[in-house]
């Protein structure tokens, strides 16, 4: 039996940039940290011939195309198998829908997972573009390339997306204490919405593609304030990057009709009156959870429990998708 993980992320910066409608004209540049929260894939072979597949559904099929799950029908059919012989098994600490890059991290994961299987070894940037060209072009879908690399990365990582489709990976250069209090600082709250970033991607893939100016300048505008966030980040000064977080989440609200709705607009308020610096949904926008930075944990934790938020703990994992057993 192979077991994987692959880490959930949260975005510090630049998100949307990475989207190849873009990247690919303008390059971009997204500061994303990988999380201990995790999508788990085993894969063993069972005695009978088949594939047998355990996730949100199950599925027992014969041959690679009969596969419903479209990720998993595409990696499978990486390998030539005349005769499939597999059982793959799914679990995930947070469900997908909530802005954490479930769908990257779970792609990541199984690909570590079918190539371990069959003994074969792939680097972590190996395994990033196999996931993107699965996800984005073999199904189309209309993401970027953020959640893949940070899932086969891990760490705090700034990612540059070249214009030739090159990704160039760097640790976020803070020191230990920077980024210990930048871990310590940061909170995450559920907001019990749900939602598909599908729609609001493709709004955002569009328009970029037809060279709407008003995206394309807020697109302009986002990756310069990655950019300054992460000097932010590296120069210590985390207040600013506090304040380039609402600066971010002001535009980035004006991005689509979906990003946001009152209630979020309410409980976002309430986190700044209540110590927050800056905040965000993470993810598309739309639902999911509010990350803010805050150094008075107390006060805004006990305000967001009084609004009815759950919190979810975190720490930063520096491992990136990994095999537990094989």
């Amino acid at each position: 039996m192979i077991i994987t993980r692959s880490p959930l992320r949260i975005t510090l910066g630049g998100g949307g940039t990475d989207l190849p409608s873009y990247s690919r004209r303008f390059g971009g540049f997204v500061i994303s940290a990988a999380i201990n929260k995790y999508v788990f894939v085993t894969v063993t072979r069972p005695f009978a011939k088949g594939i047998y597949l355990k996730y949100s559904q199950l599925e027992k099929i014969d041959t690679v195309s009969q596969v419903q799950h479209p990720i998993i029908r595409e990696a499978l059919g990486l390998f030539n198998s005349t005769t499939p012989q597999i059982e793959i098994t799914t679990l995930a600490d947070i469900p997908a829908g909530t802005g954490l890059g479930s769908s990257g991290s779970f792609t990541t994961a199984l690909l570590k997972a079918l190539y371990t299987h069959r003994r074969m070894v792939l680097h972590p940037i190996e395994l990033a573009e196999l996931a993107c060209d699965i996800e984005i072009n073999k199904l189309g879908e209309p993401i970027g390339r953020q959640d893949q690399y940070i899932a086969a990365f891990g760490g705090v990582t700034c990612f540059d997306f070249h214009e030739d489709d090159t990704v160039e990976a760097k640790p976020l250069d803070a020191g230990y204490d920077n980024v210990h209090q930048l871990e310590d600082n940061l909170l995450l709250f559920f907001t019990g919405f749900a939602r598909t970033a599908r729609t609001i991607l493709q709004d955002q893939d569009s328009r970029t593609t037809a060279d709407d100016a008003e995206m394309l300048g807020q697109l302009h505008y986002v990756k310069e304030l990655g950019l300054r966030s992460r000097c932010a980040l590296e120069q210590g000064r985390l207040d600013d990057f506090g304040a380039l977080m609402h600066e971010h989440w002001e535009h980035k609200r004006r991005r689509s009709e979906g990003m946001s709705n009152p209630q979020v607009d309410e409980w976002y308020e309430l986190g700044r009156k209540h110590g927050a610096l800056g905040g965000k949904l993470v993810g598309a926008g739309g639902g999911g959870f509010l990350l803010f930075y805050a150094e008075r944990h107390r006060l805004l934790r006990e305000a967001m429990r009084k609004a009815g938020l759950q919190e979810l703990r975190f720490r930063f994992d520096f491992e990136g998708t990994k095999v537990l057993v094989s």
